[in-house]
């Protein structure tokens, strides 16, 4: 049942002709006619009875008008949901890396959420970046710079990187790094310059920080996943001079809405948060 249908029945009952119903829907009175007999064969019924010149409902209507009416109560209540939360009301979905996902934004959204009802938030969490041109998310936040594209770009810091490793192992402590894709990034730029074999290559820093925890790795971290590694005092930790600039992409025609501007604001303050840590 198509709704816009459904509120004709409404109509011609309160106001008993089809005219009279067009003039209160803005609508051809020809196509009141029309979509009267689209419900009427898709129900198998009569709708109204034509009485000294005014439309009275049947039997078989009244029953539908009833579901008619509780419908247009559930409209009006969809209607009124904006005005019973406090803030701007949307859902925004952000993508970012998985770490960044866990340790940087999910540790500080259930009070972002709490202060903002009206508001949810869809995490998107992969090593690949979305595509923006196909509308896949509407912020996110990558630790390379992107290529211009029909987005907003813009900093939201830097990061700062460690180098870890065991203060005492036998041996030369297995190197871990990053696949050779990510040659442009800094903790790449750092281990090249140690001229070391790697021993286990993987973008997922988790798995890099576990084997720094066995104390016979070495590799580097962003901050935002070491900081039980920087209290442990059987690592070395090196904090390398070079850090990772952290970006946000907006698509643009959010860019004035109240409820991404909130968001935006946010996700700032999880970054420069972290970064007093």
């Amino acid at each position: 049942m198509n709704w816009d249908d459904l509120r004709i029945i409404a109509a011609v009952r309160d106001e008993g002709t089809y005219a009279g119903a067009s003039a209160r829907l803005r609508i051809d009175e020809t196509t009141v006619g029309r979509r009267l007999s689209r419900i009427e064969r898709a129900l198998g019924l009569r709708l109204f009875e034509a009485a000294d010149g005014v439309r009275r409902p049947t039997r078989q209507c009244e029953a539908v008008l009833a579901h008619v009416e509780a419908m247009a109560a559930h409209a009006a209540e969809i209607g009124r949901v904006g005005e019973s939360l406090a803030g701007p009301v949307g859902r925004l979905r952000i993508a970012s890396t998985n770490t960044v996902a866990e340790e940087v934004l999910s540790p500080r959204a259930s009070d972002f959420l709490r202060a903002n009802p009206g508001l949810t938030l869809q995490f998107l969490t992969s090593s690949e970046n979305v595509k923006f041109s196909r509308w896949e998310a509407d912020l996110a936040i990558r630790l390379r710079k992107p290529d211009k594209g029909d987005f907003a770009i813009s900093r939201l810091g830097d990061i700062r990187i460690y180098y870890f490793e065991p203060i005492a192992t036998e041996g030369e402590p297995m190197l871990c790094a990053y696949p050779d894709e990510l040659g442009a990034i800094p903790e790449m730029q750092f281990l090249r310059a140690k001229k070391a074999r790697a021993r286990c290559v993987t973008d997922n820093v988790r798995v890099i920080r576990n084997l720094i925890r066995t104390h016979r790795a070495a590799g580097v971290l962003p901050e935002h996943v070491c900081a039980d590694l920087l209290a442990d005092r059987r690592l070395r930790a090196t904090l390398l001079p070079k850090r990772r600039d952290a970006w946000l992409l907006v698509q643009n025609h959010l860019k004035r809405d109240a409820a991404t501007r909130v968001t935006i604001d946010w996700v700032r303050a999880c970054f420069q948060e972290m970064s007093r840590e």
